[in-house]
């Protein structure tokens, strides 16, 4: 009877049927498991690409910046804590800093222009100073996050640069969504008041 359970064409093996965690996947891609950095890459480079895209609005060095951060993963896997939070929040925050990153390289040799030029030339340099903008703002953001508790830290990073729902974020973080809402209310509270945001 057991012969019947095979499928046609190929061997099954049981731990093709019991997809590993996000975490479990970082620690065999750790020990330089290729199939599990497949996998990994598989699952969450569309999540990945999609945060960047949103801070760079160009596809081409999104893309790039994807490629960049999965790459830093396979070199730092090792590095990575799971008591200081879940593999997605330590991914997205890594993509995060690298979009950052590419942001600010991106400008430096136009930051002289923009600010001599910026007002006789708004229509020529909107994207430019769009660009300028966000930076200056994700410099800010990024001070005031660091300046959250880790608790708070995970679930804003998670539900205002993921873009994950309240569900999501708390099965992600393995809390009661009631858990999740008081962490980003009392997170949102710091962070207005460390950017001076009028309540």
């Amino acid at each position: 009877m057991l012969g019947t359970v095979a499928t046609d064409g190929g061997e099954s093996e049981s731990h093709t049927l019991d997809p590993a965690s996000h975490e479990e996947l970082l620690s065999r891609i750790a020990g330089g498991d290729q199939a599990a950095f497949a996998q990994f890459y598989d699952r969450l480079a569309p999540r990945v690409l999609g945060l960047i895209v949103r801070l760079l609005r160009d596809h081409a060095q999104s893309e790039e910046v994807t490629q960049e951060v999965f790459l830093e993963v396979w070199q730092t896997a090792t590095r990575y804590d799971a008591s200081r939070g879940g593999a997605v929040t330590w991914l997205l925050t890594m993509a995060h800093r690298r979009a950052v990153d590419r942001i600010r390289s991106a400008q430096s040799s136009r930051d002289r222009d923009t600010r001599e030029g910026i007002r006789d030339f708004r229509a020529e340099y909107d994207s430019v100073a769009e660009s300028v903008e966000i930076r200056v703002e994700h410099e800010r953001v990024k001070q005031a996050m660091s300046r959250l508790t880790e608790l708070q830290r995970q679930a804003v990073a998670l539900a205002y640069y993921g873009g994950y729902s309240h569900s999501e974020v708390a099965a992600m973080l393995s809390v009661p969504i009631g858990t999740v809402k008081t962490r980003l209310r009392d997170g949102m509270i710091r962070l207005r008041d460390e950017l001076g945001v009028a309540s």
